[in-house]
């Protein structure tokens, strides 16, 4: 992997693979397909040159469908394996597809069982992906932080990468459980963070940089600039009015970061820790 990696992008044909979670009411501007074209479109207009395409739904045929994407477009694929099963048979078939995988991906902030994380046949599942080589992103929530900590101190030889900074501005969100959770995880130093998806639940033209600064500090000083990526959270950044936006709100918020912090945060780190095994 070369180049300014956009760290976390969705693609769906909801002919193909549903994606029930979207509310035609709150969501109308992602209700419909997003594909490749877009992608590549969408990456030129924020100055980025390839994605990392994450997981939309907990399906192992999305998964195959979306390692068949356009490798000079996608650098590679977080996909979805049943990690309480055969991962390794799992991920072979996954692997039949274009693009390198290069993490698994379970949406454990929706999962019914509220402490899947710490489920035993998980954490073999885990165990499984530390001899692949491949990371775990944590998509959770500010309640789960400190079962994250948890894991990634059990397994301190995976890579775990957190999704959107734990959801600090979901709406039932604490902000003081949320930054001592953040801070808690960031000091297992096997976990990176994708300053992503901060801008997709607000409205669009209502909301500026300085209304994420607080947030975003926080994230610095707790992982620092060697631990953090970008991610446009694409298609959802469209429902805070685009990819476009955040990027320019994320440049305003990494003002004070040198060009070498820039270029880990905007390519290298994604590099570095989706690497392929």
């Amino acid at each position: 992997m070369t180049g300014r990696i956009d760290a976390h992008v969705h693609l769906w044909n909801r002919r193909t693979d549903p994606q029930d979670w979207i509310d035609p009411a709150r969501m109308a501007a992602i209700d419909r397909d997003f594909g490749g074209d877009e992608l590549r479109a969408m990456l030129a207009a924020t100055g980025m040159d390839r994605a990392i395409l994450v997981q939309a739904s907990n399906s192992l045929a999305e998964s195959e469908r979306l390692s068949r994407s356009d490798p000079a477009v996608v650098a590679g694929l977080v996909a979805w394996v049943d990690l309480t099963g055969d991962v390794a048979a799992q991920l072979a078939r996954v692997r039949a597809g274009t693009v390198p995988v290069v993490g698994v991906r379970h949406l454990a902030h929706i999962d019914p069982d509220p402490e899947w994380l710490l489920r035993d046949d998980v954490s073999q599942g885990l165990a499984a992906l530390g001899r692949e080589g491949l990371a775990f992103d944590l998509v959770i929530r500010d309640w789960q932080l400190g079962q994250a900590a948890d894991l990634a101190a059990r397994h301190d030889g995976v890579r775990f990468v957190l999704d959107h900074l734990g959801g600090p501005l979901a709406e039932d969100a604490d902000p003081a459980r949320w930054e001592a959770g953040l801070r808690e995880l960031a000091r297992r130093p096997n976990v990176t963070a994708k300053v992503s998806g901060l801008s997709s639940g607000l409205a669009p033209g209502e909301w500026s940089a300085e209304d994420l600064r607080s947030v975003v500090e926080v994230a610095v000083d707790a992982f620092g600039t060697d631990r953090l990526l970008y991610g446009s959270d694409w298609p959802l950044a469209e429902l805070g009015g685009g990819a476009p936006a955040w990027r320019e709100a994320f440049d305003i918020l990494t003002a004070g970061f040198s060009a070498a912090e820039r270029d880990a945060v905007l390519g290298g780190t994604a590099a570095r820790v989706y690497s392929a095994a």
